[in-house]
Protein backbone atom coordinates (compact mmCIF):
# COMPACT_ATOMS: atom_id res chain seq x y z
CA UNK A 1 0.00 0.00 0.00
CA UNK A 2 1.50 3.75 -0.35
CA UNK A 3 2.95 5.43 2.38
CA UNK A 4 0.16 7.69 2.57
CA UNK A 5 -3.56 7.13 1.80
CA UNK A 6 -5.57 10.33 1.68
CA UNK A 7 -8.91 11.19 4.09
CA UNK A 8 -12.00 9.76 2.60
CA UNK A 9 -15.66 10.86 2.66
CA UNK A 10 -17.29 7.77 5.04
CA UNK A 11 -18.24 4.64 3.40
CA UNK A 12 -15.12 4.76 1.08
CA UNK A 13 -12.36 2.83 0.72
CA UNK A 14 -8.71 2.73 -0.68
CA UNK A 15 -6.44 0.49 -2.28
CA UNK A 16 -3.52 0.49 -5.03
CA UNK A 17 -4.52 -0.80 -8.85
CA UNK A 18 -3.46 -4.43 -9.97
CA UNK A 19 -3.60 -6.06 -13.58
CA UNK A 20 -6.43 -7.21 -12.92
CA UNK A 21 -8.28 -4.01 -12.34
CA UNK A 22 -7.59 -3.13 -16.24
CA UNK A 23 -11.83 -3.59 -17.16
CA UNK A 24 -13.01 -1.43 -14.08
CA UNK A 25 -10.45 1.70 -14.94
CA UNK A 26 -11.69 1.38 -18.24
CA UNK A 27 -14.92 1.60 -17.21
CA UNK A 28 -14.73 4.57 -14.94
CA UNK A 29 -12.57 6.28 -17.83
CA UNK A 30 -15.44 5.61 -20.38
CA UNK A 31 -17.79 6.94 -17.53
CA UNK A 32 -15.93 10.21 -17.77
CA UNK A 33 -15.88 10.49 -21.37
CA UNK A 34 -19.23 9.61 -22.34
CA UNK A 35 -20.44 12.15 -19.87
CA UNK A 36 -18.22 15.27 -20.78
CA UNK A 37 -18.22 14.71 -24.54
CA UNK A 38 -20.84 12.07 -25.38
CA UNK A 39 -18.89 9.40 -26.53
CA UNK A 40 -15.94 7.16 -25.88
CA UNK A 41 -12.10 7.34 -26.37
CA UNK A 42 -10.18 5.41 -24.40
CA UNK A 43 -9.60 1.53 -24.91
CA UNK A 44 -8.65 -1.24 -22.19
CA UNK A 45 -5.04 -1.63 -23.98
CA UNK A 46 -4.57 2.13 -23.68
CA UNK A 47 -4.90 1.67 -19.31
CA UNK A 48 -2.78 -1.92 -19.65
CA UNK A 49 -0.06 0.26 -20.96
CA UNK A 50 0.17 2.58 -18.06
CA UNK A 51 -0.13 0.13 -15.34
CA UNK A 52 3.05 -1.21 -17.30
CA UNK A 53 4.61 1.81 -17.42
CA UNK A 54 8.50 1.76 -16.38
CA UNK A 55 9.30 3.06 -13.22
CA UNK A 56 5.63 2.70 -12.12
CA UNK A 57 5.14 0.87 -8.83
CA UNK A 58 1.70 -0.23 -8.38
CA UNK A 59 1.41 -0.81 -4.87
CA UNK A 60 2.66 2.86 -4.13
CA UNK A 61 1.94 4.69 -7.36
CA UNK A 62 -1.70 3.59 -7.95
CA UNK A 63 -4.69 4.72 -5.82
CA UNK A 64 -8.20 3.07 -6.33
CA UNK A 65 -11.11 4.51 -4.24
CA UNK A 66 -14.42 2.40 -4.39
CA UNK A 67 -17.74 2.63 -2.65
CA UNK A 68 -19.61 1.19 0.06
CA UNK A 69 -20.70 -1.61 -2.51
CA UNK A 70 -17.32 -2.21 -3.86
CA UNK A 71 -18.08 0.05 -7.09
CA UNK A 72 -14.84 2.16 -8.63
CA UNK A 73 -15.46 5.69 -7.70
CA UNK A 74 -12.23 7.04 -8.72
CA UNK A 75 -8.72 6.75 -9.73
CA UNK A 76 -5.46 7.92 -9.91
CA UNK A 77 -1.73 7.29 -10.72
CA UNK A 78 1.96 9.05 -10.64
CA UNK A 79 4.84 8.42 -12.59
CA UNK A 80 6.33 11.70 -13.76
CA UNK A 81 2.92 13.25 -14.67
CA UNK A 82 -0.22 11.87 -13.15
CA UNK A 83 -3.86 10.77 -13.96
CA UNK A 84 -6.80 11.42 -11.70
CA UNK A 85 -10.55 10.21 -12.70
CA UNK A 86 -13.73 10.37 -10.41
CA UNK A 87 -16.74 8.98 -11.95
CA UNK A 88 -19.65 11.29 -12.54
CA UNK A 89 -21.93 9.49 -9.63
CA UNK A 90 -19.00 10.35 -6.90
CA UNK A 91 -18.01 13.84 -7.96
CA UNK A 92 -18.69 17.07 -5.26
CA UNK A 93 -17.66 14.72 -2.50
CA UNK A 94 -13.77 15.85 -2.76
CA UNK A 95 -12.72 12.53 -4.20
CA UNK A 96 -11.06 14.40 -6.32
CA UNK A 97 -9.01 16.81 -4.08
CA UNK A 98 -7.91 13.59 -1.81
CA UNK A 99 -6.45 12.08 -4.81
CA UNK A 100 -4.35 15.01 -5.97
CA UNK A 101 -2.94 15.49 -1.97
CA UNK A 102 -2.27 11.83 -2.42
CA UNK A 103 -1.02 12.45 -6.07
CA UNK A 104 1.45 15.08 -5.17
CA UNK A 105 2.46 13.37 -1.66
CA UNK A 106 3.20 10.93 -3.69
CA UNK A 107 5.57 12.61 -6.02
CA UNK A 108 7.74 14.11 -3.44
CA UNK A 109 8.31 10.90 -1.51
CA UNK A 110 9.73 10.13 -5.22
CA UNK A 111 11.50 13.06 -5.40
CA UNK A 112 9.74 14.84 -7.81
CA UNK A 113 10.26 18.47 -8.36
CA UNK A 114 6.85 18.89 -10.24
CA UNK A 115 3.75 17.21 -11.01
CA UNK A 116 1.64 17.66 -13.87
CA UNK A 117 -1.85 16.54 -15.20
CA UNK A 118 -3.60 17.05 -18.26
CA UNK A 119 -7.53 18.32 -17.89
CA UNK A 120 -9.91 18.60 -20.89
CA UNK A 121 -10.96 22.37 -20.88
CA UNK A 122 -14.16 21.34 -20.67
CA UNK A 123 -14.00 20.18 -17.30
CA UNK A 124 -14.29 23.48 -15.67
CA UNK A 125 -14.43 21.93 -11.91
CA UNK A 126 -11.58 20.13 -12.43
CA UNK A 127 -9.87 23.14 -13.73
CA UNK A 128 -10.71 25.64 -11.39
CA UNK A 129 -9.29 22.69 -8.35
CA UNK A 130 -5.89 22.84 -9.92
CA UNK A 131 -5.75 26.75 -10.17
CA UNK A 132 -7.03 26.58 -6.34
CA UNK A 133 -4.12 24.19 -5.48
CA UNK A 134 -1.21 26.37 -7.21
CA UNK A 135 -1.05 24.36 -10.86
CA UNK A 136 -0.18 26.53 -13.99
CA UNK A 137 -1.42 26.12 -17.53
CA UNK A 138 1.54 24.63 -19.57
CA UNK A 139 1.16 22.92 -22.76
CA UNK A 140 -2.11 23.19 -24.97
CA UNK A 141 -3.24 20.08 -25.94
CA UNK A 142 -5.80 19.51 -28.98
CA UNK A 143 -7.99 16.86 -30.12
CA UNK A 144 -8.69 16.44 -34.29
CA UNK A 145 -11.14 14.71 -36.07
CA UNK A 146 -11.48 13.84 -40.07
CA UNK A 147 -14.71 13.53 -41.21
CA UNK A 148 -15.34 11.46 -44.66
CA UNK A 149 -18.44 11.54 -46.10
CA UNK A 150 -16.57 10.03 -49.17
CA UNK A 151 -13.38 7.69 -49.74
CA UNK A 152 -10.99 10.43 -48.88
CA UNK A 153 -8.41 11.75 -51.98
CA UNK A 154 -4.92 10.86 -51.75
CA UNK A 155 -2.33 13.44 -53.12
CA UNK A 156 0.32 12.29 -55.65
CA UNK A 157 3.44 10.91 -54.17
CA UNK A 158 6.81 13.06 -53.97
CA UNK A 159 9.11 11.98 -56.15
CA UNK A 160 10.90 8.79 -55.26
CA UNK A 161 8.44 8.03 -51.80
CA UNK A 162 6.70 5.19 -51.77
CA UNK A 163 4.12 4.29 -49.31
CA UNK A 164 2.95 0.54 -47.86
CA UNK A 165 1.53 -0.20 -44.72
CA UNK A 166 2.91 -1.72 -41.60
CA UNK A 167 4.31 -5.37 -41.43
CA UNK A 168 5.89 -7.45 -39.48
CA UNK A 169 9.51 -6.62 -38.47
CA UNK A 170 8.59 -2.58 -39.05
CA UNK A 171 8.34 -1.81 -35.15
CA UNK A 172 12.32 -1.24 -34.41
CA UNK A 173 12.41 1.03 -37.71
CA UNK A 174 9.31 2.95 -36.83
CA UNK A 175 10.39 3.39 -32.94
CA UNK A 176 13.55 5.01 -34.30
CA UNK A 177 11.94 7.21 -36.61
CA UNK A 178 9.77 8.61 -34.17
CA UNK A 179 12.12 9.21 -31.04
CA UNK A 180 14.59 10.73 -33.03
CA UNK A 181 11.46 13.03 -34.70
CA UNK A 182 9.90 13.78 -31.01
CA UNK A 183 13.78 14.78 -29.69
CA UNK A 184 12.83 17.95 -30.28
CA UNK A 185 9.97 18.50 -27.78
CA UNK A 186 10.14 15.03 -25.54
CA UNK A 187 11.37 14.77 -22.28
CA UNK A 188 13.07 11.50 -22.76
CA UNK A 189 13.44 9.00 -25.62
CA UNK A 190 11.21 5.79 -24.85
CA UNK A 191 12.63 2.53 -24.51
CA UNK A 192 10.99 0.30 -27.56
CA UNK A 193 9.55 -2.21 -24.74
CA UNK A 194 7.55 1.18 -23.48
CA UNK A 195 6.73 2.52 -26.72
CA UNK A 196 5.51 -0.70 -28.30
CA UNK A 197 3.09 -1.45 -25.61
CA UNK A 198 1.20 2.27 -26.38
CA UNK A 199 1.51 1.50 -29.92
CA UNK A 200 2.36 -1.48 -32.14
CA UNK A 201 1.77 -3.74 -29.12
CA UNK A 202 -1.70 -2.38 -28.37
CA UNK A 203 -4.42 -4.39 -29.12
CA UNK A 204 -6.59 -1.87 -30.81
CA UNK A 205 -3.25 -1.32 -33.22
CA UNK A 206 -4.51 -1.29 -36.80
CA UNK A 207 -1.25 -1.87 -39.18
CA UNK A 208 -3.53 -2.18 -42.67
CA UNK A 209 -4.72 1.52 -41.58
CA UNK A 210 -1.09 2.41 -40.52
CA UNK A 211 1.25 3.80 -43.55
CA UNK A 212 4.76 4.19 -43.73
CA UNK A 213 7.31 5.79 -46.21
CA UNK A 214 10.04 5.18 -47.94
CA UNK A 215 12.56 6.64 -49.88
CA UNK A 216 15.32 5.05 -51.89
CA UNK A 217 14.63 1.96 -49.42
CA UNK A 218 15.08 4.06 -46.62
CA UNK A 219 11.73 4.71 -43.90
CA UNK A 220 11.37 8.34 -44.09
CA UNK A 221 8.10 8.77 -42.22
CA UNK A 222 4.88 6.87 -40.32
CA UNK A 223 1.60 7.35 -39.39
CA UNK A 224 0.72 4.62 -36.80
CA UNK A 225 -3.10 3.82 -36.46
CA UNK A 226 -5.23 2.58 -33.64
CA UNK A 227 -8.79 1.25 -34.41
CA UNK A 228 -11.14 2.11 -31.56
CA UNK A 229 -14.58 0.23 -32.30
CA UNK A 230 -16.17 1.22 -28.95
CA UNK A 231 -15.57 4.93 -30.76
CA UNK A 232 -16.44 3.73 -33.94
CA UNK A 233 -13.54 5.50 -35.08
CA UNK A 234 -9.91 5.50 -36.22
CA UNK A 235 -7.47 7.23 -34.58
CA UNK A 236 -3.86 8.39 -35.63
CA UNK A 237 -1.61 7.70 -32.86
CA UNK A 238 1.90 8.86 -33.91
CA UNK A 239 2.63 10.93 -37.26
CA UNK A 240 6.45 11.94 -37.67
CA UNK A 241 8.60 12.18 -40.77
CA UNK A 242 12.29 12.24 -40.67
CA UNK A 243 14.17 15.76 -40.47
CA UNK A 244 15.81 15.83 -43.55
CA UNK A 245 12.64 14.72 -45.71
CA UNK A 246 10.15 17.60 -44.36
CA UNK A 247 8.48 19.85 -45.89
CA UNK A 248 7.79 17.53 -48.98
CA UNK A 249 4.30 17.14 -48.58
CA UNK A 250 5.06 13.34 -46.85
CA UNK A 251 3.16 13.79 -43.34
CA UNK A 252 -0.35 15.18 -45.50
CA UNK A 253 0.93 11.48 -48.02
CA UNK A 254 0.67 9.64 -45.03
CA UNK A 255 -2.71 10.86 -42.90
CA UNK A 256 -4.61 10.62 -46.30
CA UNK A 257 -3.41 7.07 -46.79
CA UNK A 258 -4.47 6.20 -43.11
CA UNK A 259 -7.93 8.07 -43.82
CA UNK A 260 -8.53 6.68 -46.61
CA UNK A 261 -7.64 3.01 -45.25
CA UNK A 262 -9.99 3.12 -42.67
CA UNK A 263 -12.89 4.84 -44.50
CA UNK A 264 -12.58 1.02 -46.38
CA UNK A 265 -12.81 -0.39 -43.25
CA UNK A 266 -15.98 1.25 -42.72
CA UNK A 267 -15.06 4.31 -40.34
CA UNK A 268 -16.37 7.54 -41.25
CA UNK A 269 -14.11 9.40 -39.02
CA UNK A 270 -10.32 9.81 -37.71
CA UNK A 271 -8.87 11.62 -34.52
CA UNK A 272 -5.42 12.78 -33.91
CA UNK A 273 -4.18 14.17 -30.79
CA UNK A 274 -1.28 16.90 -30.80
CA UNK A 275 0.10 19.55 -28.87
CA UNK A 276 1.26 23.20 -28.91
CA UNK A 277 5.09 22.06 -28.50
CA UNK A 278 4.78 20.20 -31.54
CA UNK A 279 3.84 23.05 -33.89
CA UNK A 280 1.78 20.59 -36.11
CA UNK A 281 -1.22 21.84 -35.56
CA UNK A 282 -1.36 24.12 -38.37
CA UNK A 283 -0.34 21.35 -40.82
CA UNK A 284 -3.17 19.03 -39.68
CA UNK A 285 -5.49 21.61 -40.04
CA UNK A 286 -4.51 22.20 -43.92
CA UNK A 287 -4.82 18.57 -43.84
CA UNK A 288 -8.74 19.35 -43.52
CA UNK A 289 -9.09 18.09 -40.19
CA UNK A 290 -10.79 20.27 -37.41
CA UNK A 291 -10.36 20.62 -33.55
CA UNK A 292 -12.65 18.35 -31.51
CA UNK A 293 -11.76 19.51 -28.47
CA UNK A 294 -8.69 21.25 -26.02
CA UNK A 295 -6.74 20.31 -23.36
CA UNK A 296 -4.46 21.74 -20.72
CA UNK A 297 -1.52 20.36 -19.26
CA UNK A 298 -1.38 21.72 -15.66
CA UNK A 299 2.24 22.35 -13.55
CA UNK A 300 3.14 22.32 -10.06
CA UNK A 301 6.64 22.77 -8.52
CA UNK A 302 7.14 20.77 -5.51
CA UNK A 303 9.31 22.59 -3.08
CA UNK A 304 11.11 20.08 -0.87
CA UNK A 305 10.74 17.06 -2.50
Amino acid sequence: MSEFVPALPPGYRARPATAGDTGAVHELVSACERTLYGRVRTDPGGIAAVLARPGLVPELDTLLIHDSEGRLAARAWVNRRSEIDVHPRHRGRGLGAALLEWAEARARRAGSEQIAQTVPDDDTGAVRLLRSRGYEPMVAEWLLEFAMTGEPEVPASPSGVTVRPFLPGDGPGAHRLVQDAFDAWQQRREPYEEWARHTVERPAFAPEMSAMAFDGGQLVGVALSLDLPEAGEGCVEQVAVRADHRNRGIARLLLRHAFRAFHRRGRRMCTLATHSDTGALDLYLRVGMSIRHSSTVHRKRLPGA
